[in-house]
């Protein structure tokens, strides 16, 4: 069997999380994704089923299409899990709700490894199917959308590198495809640092330039 290749080119169409960001009212709205062991459907006698795993991964370093790399860190969700709205979704499609924290079949917590998450999915088709794909190890993937509250940027490196201090989470989702779509967000910061600090002698970075409007590249590296 041929061995896929290390990097795999995604083509994302972003006008579905343009529509979400837009009906939640928010701008500076960004997905991250990340290849966790564990993401699994726990079966038990005469309770639901679930879906166990992370959403996110504490000071595991994403190469973020080759602007920046970026890491979250520890206590990044405190304030997110005990106060976000926060759904659980299909590959982050709002027709495909599997749970919500604020109806507690969406669980939420930060542990040692990062933000561990239950689902406890409705009895629809696309759950059913979507707990059979996770068996068989099809889908192995999570990502989160969130906006950032704070962050923090060392520029001192080969590349700047982004670390998530805290943001608001809006959702999280297992994903057929993990992607960085919304980079334009992370590339703005980069952009307006460099014109409050011109002696960092960084080279512009223009989103509108880098970023297309409907379709954007993102990397996942194996």
């Amino acid at each position: 069997m041929a061995q896929l290749p290390k990097t795999i080119e995604v083509i994302v169409d972003v006008r579905g999380i343009e529509a979400t960001a837009a009906a939640l009212g928010v701008k500076e709205f960004e997905r991250r994704a990340f290849s966790v062991e564990g993401l699994a459907i726990e079966r038990r006698d005469k309770e639901p089923t679930r879906m166990v795993g992370h959403a996110a991964v504490f000071n595991s370093w994403a190469d973020i299409g080759g602007y920046f790399r970026e890491r979250v860190a520890p206590g990044a969700f405190t304030r997110a899990v005990k106060e976000d709205d926060v759904r659980a979704l299909f590959n982050h499609d709002a027709n495909f709700i599997l749970g919500r924290n604020t109806a507690c079949t969406l669980l939420l917590e930060e542990d040692d490894t990062g933000l561990a998450i239950q689902i406890f999915p409705p009895d629809t088709q696309i759950a059913r199917d979507l707990a059979v794909s996770m068996e068989r190890g099809d889908v192995t993937q999570m990502s989160f959308g969130f906006r950032v509250k704070k962050d923090e940027w060392d520029y001192n490196t080969k590349i700047p590198e982004r670390t998530l201090l805290e943001v608001e989470l809006f959702d999280v989702s297992p994903v057929t495809y993990p992607a960085y779509p919304t980079t334009d967000v992370g590339l703005r910061a980069i952009e307006t640092y460099r014109k409050q600090h011109p002696a960092a002698g960084l080279t512009t970075v223009s989103a509108a330039a880098l970023v297309r409007p409907l379709k954007q590249r993102a990397y996942r590296h194996a």
